[in-house]
């Protein structure tokens, strides 16, 4: 009786961390970011994304170009699929991958 207590227990605090991270990621989701979304470079800006029209030079010096083409001093890089870089020029993470995606995968 009391290991199942005790499991209940663990799995309510499972859940309510998972809630937790997922609260923070959907808020570093919104912050103002560009990425590279489908082949394009995105600018997201207050909620809204729109299709990069110039390139664009973060706080800290780092060139973001149209093509997804990134310099940060001397080194070169280029961003793929679901790279996500803020505005002070500092890669984000990425979003889990969801049990839905990771399903269709294995299939």
């Amino acid at each position: 009786m009391k290991l199942n207590s005790i499991a209940k227990q663990l799995v309510v605090a499972l859940i309510a961390s998972a809630s937790f991270a997922s609260i923070a990621l959907a808020e570093d989701m919104m912050k103002d970011c560009v990425m590279m979304k489908d082949g394009n470079m995105m600018v997201c800006k207050d909620g809204k994304s729109m299709k990069m029209d110039k390139d664009m030079e973060m706080k800290n010096g780092t060139h973001v170009m149209k093509d997804g083409t990134v310099m940060m001093g001397e080194k070169k890089m280029m961003m793929k699929d679901g790279d996500m870089m803020d505005m002070e020029g500092k890669m984000m993470e990425k979003p889990a991958m969801s049990a839905d995606k990771m399903k269709q995968k294995s299939e």
